[in-house]
């Protein structure tokens, strides 16, 4: 079960989904750092630090230092992680309405956090991609 590669389905198929919550990027030395790992969303190891991301309200409880509060919305179609445009498509997309993304892909969707405050236009501009 690879996922869809092709860009004209995957488009039009796709409906972006807004989970719920807000969520943070916080850099931290190593993973012994943190209390419960069940908490966290997900971990990057990078050459600087580990940079994990959680809810918002995890790291606060934790004390975790963080400068960027994002929503996170999902793409609910399985896409392969050989599909090509899917990534360009949506962040040109957003890109044109002045809303940044951070983009993980997973094995089965791909997933965009932005500003919190850019949400509902994020949200918009996300759904009409379905009609181009």
């Amino acid at each position: 079960m690879s996922g869809e590669k092709d860009l004209a389905v995957l488009l039009q198929k796709m409906e972006p989904v807004l989970n719920a919550g807000e969520y943070v990027f916080c850099p931290i030395e190593t993973l012994d750092e943190i209390p419960d790992i069940e908490k966290i969303l997900f971990f990057f190891r990078e050459h600087e630090a580990v940079t994990i991301v959680l809810q918002r309200s995890v790291a606060d409880e934790w004390n975790m230092a963080y400068s960027y509060v994002s929503s996170w919305i999902t793409l609910t179609i399985h896409s392969s992680l050989e599909a090509v445009g899917l990534t360009a498509a949506f962040a040109n997309a957003l890109k044109n309405e002045n809303i940044s993304c951070n983009v993980v892909a997973a094995y089965f969707h791909d997933h965009i956090f932005i500003a919190k405050e850019d949400t509902d236009k994020a949200m918009k501009t996300l759904g009409s991609l379905k009609t181009k």
